[in-house]
């Protein structure tokens, strides 16, 4: 009897040893093929106080010029609350503090305002609902909007200077009028082609692509590359056959460098992938289950060559994906909800500057802009990060 329990307990210590030797060559095995993604930390003092008082609004867009200097636009005193957030602005005025700043703010890379401009002018038609600020090529900046009357985009040069109305204000346009918008949520580029992608938006349903010099419409396209329709979809239902239309808004049109183009169907939780004729080439569902405002709502490119990475801004869950762009596969996120640095209420925009740093602005009661700091490629260890906060 002692000898047959040596014989099984010794059976037993080396099939446990050699379970453990499989097991350790199996992480080592997932260690040596371990995923690789961008890895960020959040940076808790940038910006820098804003002077005078002021305070951010709704903030609605963010772009990032040749320089790397951050331009954001918000929504200021129609967002703000007067009685608890804009006091100064009241008539007459119940407190020292604060003022809503100008409509446009220009940070330069360490975070000091450097500029500051926008909001009505008898040169233009301001937004009702400024939505989204782009940089172009030639650091001109170009503005969208997604309230009633907001039919039309502008275009102005780098310091503020007034250039061009694309689209004839106050229209209430369809999805496949030529002469105006259907409130236009953001703008993005081709400078090769020198054509503007309009995710044309709130009201209408559609890409529109247009002439960057004089807003030409040159073509435009629905869903999956459809004749688009207004027709109403009614509410997203995750269990439902895939809409063959977009739902409003679409809220992103970004084209890459090698001859793609992005397009956030928001409220259907997807990213679809299209040629630049409009031809469609891909889609891939994010968080399918949201309802609502809907999960996809920005996206903008790594700044390698290849643009191997994409990072999409989903202000419904409170995060950024980081996806591998040609795959469509999610590697990682980070963030979560809350109103402490490397948190998100609301995050709505997201652009990168040439380090590879990402900005994201915050609509609602999120009201500000952030910045995470590119650390290099590393392991994913988790699916969620949650917050990444420097030195974590």
């Amino acid at each position: 009897m002692g000898r047959k329990r040596n014989l099984i307990v010794g059976g037993t210590l080396v099939a446990l040893i050699i379970a453990l030797a499989i097991g350790q060559a199996a992480v080592q095995a997932s260690i040596d093929r371990q995923v690789q993604a961008p890895m960020f930390e959040v940076d808790p003092f940038w910006p820098k106080p804003l002077p005078n008082h002021w305070i951010l609004g709704s903030t609605i867009g963010v772009g990032v010029d040749s320089r790397d200097h951050v331009f954001i636009v918000h929504r200021g005193l129609p967002s703000l609350n007067e009685r608890t957030e804009a006091g100064a602005a009241m008539d007459p005025p119940t407190g020292e503090c604060c003022l809503p700043a100008p409509p446009v703010l220009e940070f330069d890379p360490e975070g000091n305002l450097v500029n500051s401009w926008g909001g009505p002018s008898d040169e233009y038609t301001w937004p009702a609902s400024n939505h989204g600020i782009s940089i172009d090529h030639k650091d001109n900046v170009w503005i969208g909007g997604n309230g009633e009357g907001d039919s039309h985009v502008l275009k102005f040069a780098h310091d503020g200077r007034f250039l061009l109305q694309i689209g004839v204000p106050g229209r209430d346009p369809d999805s496949n009028s030529r002469d105006s918008f259907g409130r236009v949520a953001k703008i993005a580029f081709d400078p090769a082609a020198n054509e503007a992608y309009l995710a044309d938006g709130y009201r209408n349903k559609r890409v529109a692509v247009i002439d960057m010099d004089d807003g030409t419409l040159k073509r435009y396209w629905g869903a999956y590359g459809n004749e688009p329709e207004d027709v109403d979809l009614g509410r997203y239902d995750p269990d439902a056959p895939l809409a063959q239309q977009f739902r409003n808004p679409v809220h992103c049109a970004e084209p890459t460098s090698d001859g793609l183009v992005y397009v956030c169907d928001r409220p259907n939780d997807r990213i679809q992938v299209f040629r630049k004729d409009g031809t469609f080439v891909n889609e891939v569902r994010i968080a399918p289950r949201t309802l609502g405002d809907g999960s996809v709502w920005d996206i903008a490119f790594s700044r390698d060559p290849e643009q191997q990475y994409l990072y999409l801004a989903d202000g419904k869950n409170m995060k950024i994906y980081i996806i591998d762009r040609a795959s469509l596969e999610i590697l990682t996120t980070f963030g979560d909800g809350g109103r402490q640095p490397g948190q998100f209420f609301a995050v709505h925009s997201i652009a990168t500057d040439s380090r590879g740093n990402i900005y994201t602005t915050e609509t609602y009661e999120g009201k500000r802009v952030q910045k995470f700091v590119y650390k290099g490629l590393g392991p994913v260890t988790e699916e969620n990060q949650g917050v990444v906060w420097p030195g974590r």
